[in-house]
């Protein structure tokens, strides 16, 4: 179910119970997971993390955890150079991040092929999902799921 039908059938005490619920689950994988909370945006949360199989791991976890609340998430995962703009990231790889996030399905982790390419003999598996146009960003990019076993 998405926030905004879950919100609308539970009505906003509950809703804003549930969603306290999620943020905390979510700061407790980040947590274990040395991810950093920059911003949320309702049921959203921005996070970096040191290292990008780092930042799947703790995305998959949070897929599976977040299931028991009867909640979905999705998770668009991109690494590159970025910059500190009053306090909060922001550039380019932002932006493409947010991008591939909007591709993914209910409960489905993405990364682009640079994310992919990145994290070679970790032990993650990967779906081909093809090559996608950004909106805002130039080219084309490749995009792979996270196949959780």
């Amino acid at each position: 179910m998405n926030s905004t039908e879950a919100a609308a059938n539970l009505g906003d005490r509950a809703w804003r119970d549930l969603l306290e619920r999620h943020q905390a689950l979510i700061r407790r994988h980040l947590e274990r997971f040395r991810g950093q909370e920059i911003d949320t945006a309702g049921d959203g949360f921005f996070a970096s993390f040191d290292g990008p199989a780092r930042a799947i791991r703790c995305a998959t976890a949070v897929a599976e955890a977040v299931s028991a609340l009867g909640l979905d998430v999705r998770w668009g995962l991109h690494t590159g150079e970025c910059e500190l703009l009053g306090g909060k990231l922001g550039g380019i790889a932002v932006h493409i991040g947010a991008r591939v996030a909007s591709l993914c399905r209910p409960s489905e982790v993405l990364v682009s092929s640079t994310v992919r390419d990145l994290v070679a003999g970790s032990g993650v598996a990967f779906e081909d999902r093809g090559s996608h146009r950004l909106k805002g960003v130039p080219d084309e990019w490749r995009i792979f799921a996270v196949v959780r076993s």
